[in-house]
Parts: structure tokens; sequence; C-alpha cells
């Protein structure tokens, strides 16, 4: 039978709570039970006048704002205030009712040029949405996970100017330095005057829109201006540390930076798991110098088809020099600015040799191999990659660290930024990975029973079927226990 339904419904007049209109497995419910925000006027209690100036708006509710942003992975602010505007559920979550008129969409970025830019508030709310997981037990950081992600900036890639710019010297550049005189000494030679070390000087591209952001040159993608994240998580997908710099600066020159918030927020882990970008002497040095199992992948030799690889020469470490296939020895010669010893064979004897051809073009039949001062942390993480353990935690990695990025792209709006300024892209970054690990504990505590429906809704819903059925209290417990996925909330109530 054909059924046409009576428009006047919508004029209907009805009485109602904005809390019954919400349903109890609603994500904003999960996030209200998993955590309780008040710590937030702890954080910016010196940021507001006690008793001067007209009454603000409640900082929750800025913050609340924010989060249900990037939670639900909308675009831009002023979407999520025309949102909230009609959306019942985020209104209950904001703590607002059907008539209360929303803040404007600028009074965020207001109060960010007031009181929250150049602190350290954003940092804050993400590490203490860290602590509530770990003391809930959800994190597992035995295991930790290293990556970088490109994020667009908000910058128009044909505006720039071409400037030329100093290299800046590497962080660990004074310790390299006094290794690599140490380690001359110890070969008999002469230290280095690294005072004397010349300026390298580049040219890059500086945007006009946001300089603060770098050019992405990355395989065969589309040269743009952009942002990179760094960030570490766990085996459970919960993000322990991230920060951003521009996209030109190198994902592992932000190592030692995403390791020390991993070991300030949940401690030294067991295992550091990257990829083959950050497999350099320095960090494998950084990190088996600190008692930790580096677990890296396979990285192809860089030589030319139809030499010989570097694996084929063989290193004598008691007697300190390279044997080639031949069987010919090369011996030690110098150790170079860069960190590396220099390895020499003998030209006359490599003149006459039958592998010449496959071995060096050199035009003084010289071939000279490389060795850097810390390449034994570098083989000692090779010789790792082949164990069980090693293979197993890294299959882990397209589980955790890559799907963490793909979900920041894909369900919290990261795939570009609108905000402008490494400061402001930094801080975006923070919120964002705070509500990632927010989302994810509210629904994890949810399931598991530890949190769940507010009391007296559950109580409200309960005398509502005890009245309809006429059953006896423990009966109509028992049958909406039935309909109910939150028994244990139910049975603790009772």
């Amino acid at each position: 039978m054909l059924t046409k339904e009576k428009n006047e419904k919508r004029t209907q007049i009805e009485i109602c709570s904005i809390d019954q209109l919400v349903p109890e497995n609603h994500l904003v419910r999960k996030l209200e039970a998993a955590i309780n925000f008040d710590f937030i006027y702890d954080l910016v209690s010196d940021k507001y006048s006690k008793d001067i100036g007209r009454p603000s708006i409640d900082p929750v509710v800025l913050f609340k704002i924010v989060f249900i942003q990037y939670v639900f992975g909308i675009k831009s602010m002023r979407q999520t205030i025309s949102e909230i505007q009609t959306n019942i559920a985020y209104r209950w979550f904001i703590g607002y009712g059907l008539y209360d008129p929303i803040p404007h969409f600028t009074t965020f970025g207001k109060n960010y040029v007031r009181r929250f830019k150049n602190t350290d508030i954003f940092e804050k709310i993400f590490v203490r949405i860290l602590e509530e997981a770990v003391n809930a037990g959800l994190i597992k950081s035995d295991a930790v996970f290293i990556d970088a992600t490109h994020v667009k900036a908000n910058a128009n890639k044909k505006k720039y100017d071409k400037v030329k710019l100093e290299k800046e010297a590497r962080v660990y550049q004074e310790l390299l330095d006094k290794e690599i005189n140490e380690d001359r000494e110890l070969h008999g030679k002469k230290p280095l005057d690294m005072s004397k070390k010349k300026l390298e000087v580049k040219e890059t591209k500086i945007s006009k829109t946001d300089p603060d952001s770098g050019v992405l040159r990355k395989n065969e993608k589309e040269k743009c201006f952009a942002y990179s994240f760094h960030a570490a998580c766990d085996r459970n997908g919960f993000i322990l540390g991230i920060t951003a710099t521009a996209a030109n600066v190198h994902d592992n020159t932000m190592f030692d930076t995403i390791l020390e918030q991993v070991k300030k927020n949940v401690g030294k882990p067991e295992y550091i798991v990257v990829d083959a970008g950050y497999k350099t002497p320095y960090i494998c040095k950084t990190i088996i110098d600190q008692g930790i199992r580096p677990v890296m992948p396979y990285t192809r030799p860089m030589t030319k088809e139809g030499f010989f690889k570097k694996y084929e020469y063989v290193y004598d470490e008691y007697y300190d020099c390279y044997i080639c296939p031949n069987n010919q020895i090369l011996n030690y010669r110098t150790t170079n600015r860069e960190g590396y010893r220099e390895y020499a064979s003998d030209s006359k004897t490599c003149k006459d040799c039958p592998y010449r051809n496959k071995c060096t073009n050199s035009k003084d039949y010289t071939k000279v191999i490389n060795r850097h001062i810390w390449a034994d942390y570098v083989e000692e993480a090779e010789h790792l990659r082949y164990t069980t353990l090693n293979k197993e935690i890294y299959e882990k990695r397209k589980e955790t660290i890559e799907r963490v990025f793909a979900d920041m792209k894909e369900k919290h709006g990261m795939r570009f930024t609108t905000l402008r300024g490494l400061k402001k892209v930094t801080a975006q970054a923070m919120l964002v990975a705070a509500c990632m690990n927010l989302k994810k504990m509210a629904n994890w505590l949810w399931r598991s029973g530890k949190t769940g429906p507010n009391k007296a809704f559950l109580l409200r819903k309960l005398y509502i079927l005890h009245l309809k059925t006429a059953l006896p209290l423990w009966r109509a417990v028992f049958v909406y226990n039935l309909k109910c996925p939150q028994k244990r909330a139910f049975l603790f109530i009772i």
C-alpha cells in the first residue's frame, strides 16, 4: 500500500531533551566518556583574566570545537561551525542547547593569536590524552615505528623566489669531527682543522605565500610546496610523538627529536622500526648506543650496473684493510672530513688485473673504497635484519605507522593544510595526533566496557521499557541487555 508522509510534522512541537536525540553509541558519547576535558581549564588558567573584561567563551567549548573538526575530518573551521549549527550530536558534545548561538568561525583563530600563540598548550593536550591511553593500558611501546609523510601547504606553487642559502650543519657535526680526528690519530695521521671547512651554498625556492614551507620533490610526483609530518607510533597505532618541518628537510634529520619525544612520553622502547631513509651510520649508532634494537630493511647497493658490489670486497677488521674479488689488498690511506676512511689499491697491481673493467674506471688504475667510521653500527643493523624477530616486527610497519598516515589524510583532513606558517602547522599536527589518539582510545574503551552510556540515560531507558512492557525492573534489565552491546555497563548500574 502506498503511503504518503504528511508534512505537518515539520512544524510540530515536541518535548524532549537534546540528550534523547543523540544515539547512545554515537562517537561523541564515546569521546565524552573516555576523558574528562576539565584538564583544559588548568592549562589555560593563566591566559584569561579572572575579574576584568567580558565573559569569555568557555575554553573547553573552544577546544571541543577544534576536536570536532579534526576527529570528524572537517576541512575548515568555517565548515565546522556550520556543521555544529545543524548537528544535534555536536551541540550535545560542546554542551550547547538547540537555541544557543554557536561561536563565530574566527573565534578560535583570534584566541590563538591573543592567547595560545608561542605556547606549548597544544603539546600539553597531546601529552595528556596520551597519558590517559597509557593509564588505560592501551599503549604497547616496546616497539616504536618512526616515519614521515608530506602534507601539501596552502601556497601557490608558481609564486616563489630563488635564493641562495648556506647549507645547515648536521646536528651531530661536532661529535663527528671529534671522532674523525681521533680516528686519524689512531692511524698516525695529523688531526684536521675543522674550522677551515667551506660553507656550502645551495639554491632553493622560497614560497611567497608561505615562506616556512619547502619544495616537495619525490619520485615522479608533481612539484609543490609542502610540509613534512614526522611521527612515531606504537604497535596499536597510538601516536607517541609528532612534529612538523618544511618538506625539503630530510626525514632522518628529525630522528633525534622524535625519539626524545617518545622517551619523554612513554619511556625508552626496546625496538626502533624505520624504513631505508633512516639507515644511516649516525642513526644506527644512536639506536645501538642507547641499548635499543634497530629494525631496518634491505637497501639496494648503489653501484653501477656491471661493476662489483661493495659487499664483494671483504673487510678485514684485524688488519684494517679490504680484500678485492681478485684477492688483492686495499690498504688504509686516510680519513676524510666527511668521516669516511679511504682504502686504496695498488695501481701497478690493478693495471693488469683481469677484473679491472668490473672494478674501476679510474685513470690511475686505483680502486678506492670508502668506509664510514661508524660503519660497524650499520653492519650490526644489517646482521639483525636476517633474524626472525626483526622480520616479524618490520612486517607490522604497514599496519602501524603507514596506517596512521593513511588515516590522517583520508579520515582527518590532513592531505593538505589550510594554515600557513610552521608554528601553526606544528600546532595543527599536535591537535590532529591528539584527536586520533582520543578517537582510538574512546572506541577501544567503549568496546571493552570500561566506559559506556551515561548512567542516568541507561536508567531512563530501563524505566521506559519497564512501563511499556509492564515487566518487573529486573526482567526489563534482562530484556534490554539482549539488545544493548554495553552489557557490562548495565550490570554495573544494577
